[in-house]
């Protein structure tokens, strides 16, 4: 276990969601003087933070409370350029994340996942398949419970699978995975970093502490992956990929999905009949979790237990219903441009995508060549519809809908029998609702009540 003391420590904890109520009670336990602040004017769990020893300060953030402290930790919520924090940092003050403070405390050894696209498909594949090999498993991080929640229940023999995102990562300093995945790279997030070169940096200090007893695994099918992963990783590399061949690495051969190692026989790991996902880039997830499941010491046949019966995750690509004919999938999930495309694209002809809310950068005409083919529709929805027009309205028709119930009934009419409707947004969810799940719950709703209106089918 690793020696860290917060005994009689002065620690702020900014930011109330998940990560930081769990710091702050681990921080508490740990016999930390814990102060919770948030700008948001109540709180539900102050009782129960109060209860535990934390103190909660909410409004306005006072900056002397920040520049006394002896240590800050920040959610990943929690933009890094605030004044308050700008000033602790002049002050010399240390500051770092959740994840980071759980790492420092905790026993057992870290698969991390990161990427763009698929982070929480892959990573919730990874922990079954450990499970399935009988392996001591704990899945947390951005999906899930946070990691500062399992830190109590560690051992040595615990595997943390943990999703990690860019705001996450680019808190850590001494954060060291086992094994890291690099799932691939695109422009997100950018309402949020300066840049795509920012964005990138903040993913690579997954790889930043590894060292030869550690993996950096890798996919071979991306390009800016395999530039990042190149120049900033230092462990030995595992690849995978579905649409290359490789020597050495996770591939996909005569259709299963094998592991071939330093010129010895390729080892059948899954065939892909055995995965029950929408989309091929999904398939990618499926082998990544592969590739890191094998380094951590799962069997091919647990591998395969564990995939089979997978029917992936809520509002990643998931069937909701059939009405009058029309498919309707929600991938609410899909919050950046690269993430709607690839939705797209899982998908031929009589295609209605809906598109838009809070654009969090990119170029949306990234989307062009995907719909092209596929779709002559396109329904808009929140705060990016004018972007959409702009963007697509000269290669398909723009519908703009004021709501999702609104945005569901015009799609339905536009889609052709047999054709499909996807919740495929490209921008955040935040114009219009709380986060993307609920936006995805709300689209699952109107589609259901739709099918009791029309008398559709929906999905078991």
């Amino acid at each position: 276990m690793k020696d860290v003391q917060v005994s009689g420590q002065r620690v702020l904890v900014v930011g109330a969601a998940r990560s930081g109520i769990a710091a702050a009670h681990l921080l508490a336990r740990r016999g930390a003087r814990v102060t919770l602040a948030d700008v948001k004017p109540d709180l539900p769990q102050a009782a129960d933070l109060a209860a535990a020893g934390v103190e909660v300060r909410l409004g306005p953030h006072d900056p002397a409370l920040f520049a006394s402290a002896d240590l800050i930790v920040v959610s990943p919520g929690v933009p890094l350029r605030q004044p308050a924090l700008t000033r602790a940092r002049r002050a010399r003050v240390p500051i770092i994340g959740e994840v980071e403070l759980a790492w420092r405390m905790l026993r057992g050894r870290v698969v991390a996942i990161t990427g763009t696209k698929g982070k929480s498909t892959t990573t919730t594949l990874v922990g079954r398949m450990l499970a399935a090999a009988g392996l001591q498993a704990s899945v947390a991080g951005n999906i899930g419970d946070p990691l500062a929640a399992k830190v109590d229940a560690s051992v040595d023999d615990t595997i943390h699978v943990v999703e990690v995102s860019s705001f996450q990562l680019e808190t850590t300093e001494t954060f060291r995975p086992w094994i890291a995945v690099l799932l691939n790279l695109s422009a997100d997030h950018l309402d949020r970093h300066a840049s795509l070169r920012e964005y990138a940096a903040a993913k690579a200090r997954v790889f930043a502490n590894q060292g030869p007893g550690d993996w950096a695994v890798v996919n071979a099918d991306d390009r800016p992956a395999m530039r990042l992963a190149s120049r900033r990783a230092r462990a030995p590399k595992r690849l995978f990929a579905i649409d290359r061949p490789l020597a050495s690495g996770t591939a996909l051969v005569d259709g299963w999905i094998v592991s071939r190692v330093d010129g010895a026989p390729d080892v059948p790991v899954l065939p892909v009949s055995d995965v029950q996902l929408i989309g091929r880039h999904l398939l990618s997830d499926v082998a990544a979790a592969a590739t890191a499941a094998l380094l951590a010491g799962a069997s091919p046949d647990a591998i395969r237990r564990a995939v089979v019966g997978f029917g992936g995750l809520e509002h990643a690509l998931e069937r909701v219903a059939v009405v009058r004919g029309v498919q309707f999938v929600n991938d609410s999930k899909a919050t950046n441009v690269e993430s709607a495309r690839r939705a797209i694209e899982s998908f031929t002809g009589g295609l209605v995508p809906i598109i838009g809310g809070r654009f969090k950068g990119g170029d949306l005409r990234d989307l062009r060549p995907a719909l092209e083919g596929r779709s002559t529709t396109v329904v808009a929805i929140g705060e990016a519809r004018e972007a959409v027009r702009q963007a697509l309205g000269d290669l398909v028709d723009v519908i703009d809908a004021a709501s999702m119930a609104a945005a569901v009934r015009a799609a339905l009419r536009a889609a052709p029998p047999g054709g499909t409707v996807v919740l495929a947004p490209a921008c955040a969810s935040f114009d219009m609702f709380r986060d993307y799940a609920e936006r995805g719950r709300v689209f699952k709703q109107v589609v259901g009540e739709l099918a009791r209106e029309f008398d559709g089918t929906r999905e078991p």
